[in-house]
């Protein structure tokens, strides 16, 4: 069993200073619009994952007029209470994890597993194929830290293959394609695993949503074949004159289709919902079982995401979800039991 305890935020969004204590269950973060429940979400997303849903520059983080955030997390996992500690301004990132302390960010992924239901994961079916290759790669990377080093290596022997394709230089340029190829050929049968593992999961989830009226489909669609090393050299001369690397695991995508058609191009908003929900409902499952205990779920503005049908057959299935955060401006005690944490401008009332 894991769960988070409590949390600590000083500096971050619009809080100058909360303590929260959570339930191990159902927790709500109610109040008013502006007030700062996505921003507590965002905040326990962010000590899960090192990274926000909302801002790629992390000083956006920062309160207004200060010059850091912190954020001390309590939790409890393998039945031993855990500590993170997390410290960021312009200069310095820092990670405490109980005594040991490190340099990177990335070293949160894995300590504190999460999964995040929220009304911007739109994007995974009307945006870019990036939006969803960084869902499966925050996915993957918190049930492998290997992946994180592969992903990480790609990346750094790419922008020294660019480099040598702008400058018209062939020398050694096959060096850097070997290891782009070892790493490529690691990420992509990660991802093909974690696509094939969402298919089951995920086409339950729609039949439940949807009362069997719809079914969703995933697939990984690769760029490559397995023969990366020899795509990549045949590809030289038209990649030198474009000067960059136009194949590999940075151009992949997931296709979602739903009930035989592709989601982006012939579905309404409710079903592209929908197929959000089934997703990353799936994707917390497949979590639970290959880090063998329940990450923690968020569901941002709970209800938006689903007509209120869909929204009474996601309450009854709330519990199975151990530790939830949900964040709505209504009321929902009276839809089941839950632990209510009030937010007013920043400031937690109890």
């Amino acid at each position: 069993m894991m769960f988070l305890k409590r949390l600590v935020l000083r500096n971050f969004r619009n809080y100058k200073h909360a303590d929260a204590v959570f339930s191990p269950s159902v927790n709500l973060i109610h109040g008013d619009n502006g007030q700062g429940k996505t921003n507590l979400l965002e905040a326990i997303h962010f000590v899960s994952t090192g990274r926000s849903f909302r801002a790629n520059n992390l000083g956006d983080l920062i309160h207004f007029g200060e010059s850091f955030f912190y954020l001390e997390a309590e939790f409890q996992k393998d039945g031993v209470s855990q500590e993170l500690k997390i410290y960021y301004d312009e200069n310095t990132r820092r990670v405490q994890y109980n005594q040991t302390i490190y340099p990177s960010l990335n070293s949160l992924l894995g300590i504190l597993p999460s999964v995040l239901l929220s009304p911007d994961d739109l994007s995974l079916i009307t945006g870019n194929p990036a939006e969803r290759r960084r869902f499966l790669n925050i996915h993957i990377a918190q049930e492998d830290p290997l992946y994180v080093h592969h992903l990480g290596r790609y990346f750094k022997a790419m922008k020294q293959r660019n480099h040598l394709l702008r400058m018209k230089r062939e020398d050694a340029i096959e060096a850097w394609e070997h290891m782009m190829a070892q790493s490529a050929s690691y990420l992509v049968k990660k991802r093909q695993a974690a696509a094939e593992a969402f298919k089951a999961p995920s086409s339950r989830w729609m039949q439940i949503l949807s009362h069997d009226k719809d079914t969703i489909s995933v697939h990984y669609q690769s760029s490559l074949s397995a023969h990366f090393q020899q795509l990549w050299q045949k590809n030289r001369p038209k990649e030198m004159h474009l000067g960059t690397t136009l194949l590999g695991p940075h151009r992949d995508d997931l296709a979602i289709h739903l009930s035989g058609k592709l989601a982006k191009t012939f579905s309404s908003e409710g079903q592209k919902r929908s197929c959000i929900s089934a997703l990353r409902f799936a994707e917390w499952e497949q979590m639970a079982e290959a880090i063998g205990h329940p990450p923690i779920l968020g569901i941002d503005d709970f209800g938006i995401q689903l007509d209120k049908e869909r929204q009474s057959q996601l309450k009854a299935h709330l519990p199975q979800f151990k530790q939830v955060f949900l964040t709505s401006p209504h009321s929902l005690q009276n839809d089941f039991k839950a632990h209510v944490l009030t937010i007013e401008k920043g400031t937690l009332k109890v």
